[in-house]
């Protein structure tokens, strides 16, 4: 039985214990240093330890002898965590849309016995591995664009968002340079620009530049593409209302006070839908062609468990990963990109099998708008 220790008892961790305790393969232990967290964690479903997971010592005491660590805290430790997995010679994967935080954990695989594979949840994470299946359709790759949205089902503030997942990760991908790649060069862009509109299945939506949803990809395609772009989507309005924030209210240099305002202020929410949609257009026998991989995938019950989608596609990517790593899928020791992963063999698996469901939209309509 493969030994794990979650590290964040969140709303992603909760979802990590209840998709991994079900299949009885592996032997859990969640820390965190929140007791009403881990309260909220089933009893017999994970040893639970409170800790304060910022110790150093606590933190290699609690990886000792264990097989895998699942680092679903806020970006901020990611170093920390990635440092003692390495001193503790366990395998380290975590959820984290930080570009730093993500070359940090890339120099720490450096001559590491064990797999080091960060950025697994949805964008960054699944994201890159649908994009990268797509793009190896090709003989010359023109353009890939990436689109991901975890939106409300019914959306009423003025914001038309309700919120899904980490506080610090969404301010994080609001306030941060975007990676990109144009003309071939690999460029830094602003967050909150860039928009687009478009509709899907008769849905009108905005999407935007964020932070971190590119993942490795901008140093996988460099060299190959010559357009490379990630955009966050969400519903028309939502975007001009955090640019006040963010920018003429100066609350990019204040966010503690940002965090405390939307938690104080926007709900969180289980009905909610996810959704995916990457392009990709090249040169393929002579002709110019495109290919789509498009998805939408809501809230479900999951062995008795109401999940969110982005619980759902959070968690299982995750899940997902950590089993095709104890199956030998995935690369055992250094850096692992998401990229790396075979979309086929991803979806065949029992945590990946979660992306192939849900309402499937590869034949919706994408229309510009004027």
């Amino acid at each position: 039985m493969t030994k794990i220790v979650l590290l964040g008892a969140g709303k992603i961790g909760d979802a990590i214990v209840h998709l991994l305790s079900q299949t009885r393969d592996y032997q859990i232990t969640v820390a965190d240093s929140d007791t009403a967290r881990l309260d909220l964690i089933p009893d017999g479903s994970a040893k639970k330890v409170k800790m304060d997971i910022r110790d150093p010592k606590a933190l290699h005491a609690v990886l000792f002898g264990q097989d895998v660590v699942l680092s679903a805290c806020p970006y901020f430790l990611t170093p920390l965590i990635a440092e003692a997995a390495k001193a503790c010679n366990v395998h380290y994967l975590d959820l984290t849309e930080d570009v730093e935080s993500t070359r940090t954990v890339q120099k720490l695989s450096d001559g590491a016995d064990r797999a080091f594979i960060p950025q697994c949840g949805l964008a960054p994470g699944f994201i890159s591995i649908a994009a990268a299946d797509l793009a190896k359709r090709f003989d010359e790759l023109r353009d890939v664009q990436m689109r991901v949205g975890a939106l409300p089902l019914y959306p009423t503030n003025a914001l038309k968002y309700n919120l899904t997942w980490s506080t610090d990760g969404l301010i994080n991908e609001y306030c941060n340079p975007c990676l990109s790649i144009r003309d071939g060069q690999q460029i830094e862009t602003l967050p909150l620009e860039e928009m687009e509109h478009f509709s899907l299945d008769g849905v009108d939506y905005e999407a935007f530049n964020t932070s971190g949803g590119l993942g490795t990809l901008t140093d996988t395609l460099q060299g190959k593409v010559e357009n490379l772009n990630y955009k966050t989507v969400r519903y028309p309005g939502h975007r001009d209302i955090m640019k006040v924030l963010v920018r003429d209210l100066r609350l990019d240099r204040r966010r503690d006070l940002l965090k405390d305002v939307m938690e104080a202020a926007i709900p969180i929410t289980l009905q909610d839908v996810v959704l995916i949609f990457v392009t990709v257009s090249g040169m393929r026998n002579g002709r110019l062609t495109q290919e789509t991989f498009a998805k939408k995938i809501y809230a479900q019950e999951v062995n008795g468990k109401l999940l969110s989608a982005i619980q759902l596609t959070t968690a299982s990517g995750i899940c997902a990963m950590v089993d095709m790593l104890v199956n030998k899928q995935l690369p055992q020791r250094g850096f692992v990109r998401q990229e790396q992963a075979d979309l086929k063999s991803f979806l065949a698996n029992r945590f990946g099998r979660y992306y192939g469901g849900g309402a499937a939209s590869e034949q919706g309509a994408l229309r510009a708008a004027a």
